[in-house]
């Protein structure tokens, strides 16, 4: 038999504990990167797109705006057409109700990344208020960050 060449590595004592990552390469190659090489990732760019919560109270305002003009007869012929029940299509509507400053400050949310700053659920509670004063200080307690 030929003499093997040995590696540094493979001189250490038993004992002793390796550190570093384990990473897979196109496929099925798997290759060891000592601690302090790991490579760093790309960073994530950051998307942001408006709020589920800002889309739900512009479609609210189109189809009061649509029930206004005539082109839907009432509530529920328009439930009927977007497939709503009328309940729902009441719940959308009923955002319309909100104080002209919390709907502005809705209508600027974004979501980034795919995190939400508030929920639909969050903006009913505070039109039960049926006076803009009530639903302003309901909304100073659960306003986004």
């Amino acid at each position: 038999m030929s003499p093997v060449a040995i590696s540094r590595e493979e001189t250490r004592a038993p004992n002793t504990v390796l550190s570093g990552v384990v990473i897979r390469v196109k496929g099925k190659r798997i290759r060891y990167v000592p601690p302090g090489q790991v490579p760093k990732a790309d960073p994530v760019p950051t998307v942001r797109r408006p709020a589920k919560v800002a889309r739900l109270l512009a479609l609210a305002h189109h189809i009061q705006d649509a029930i206004d003009r005539g082109v839907v007869a009432d509530r529920a012929a328009a439930a009927r057409q977007l497939g709503f029940t009328r309940a729902r299509l009441t719940q959308l509507l009923d955002l319309t109700l909100l104080a002209p400053e919390i709907q502005e400050v809705v209508l600027e949310l974004e979501a980034i990344n795919g995190e939400e700053p508030t929920y639909e659920r969050r903006l009913r509670r505070i039109v039960r208020f049926t006076n803009w004063r009530g639903q302003r200080k309901a909304w100073k307690k659960l306003s986004p960050p």
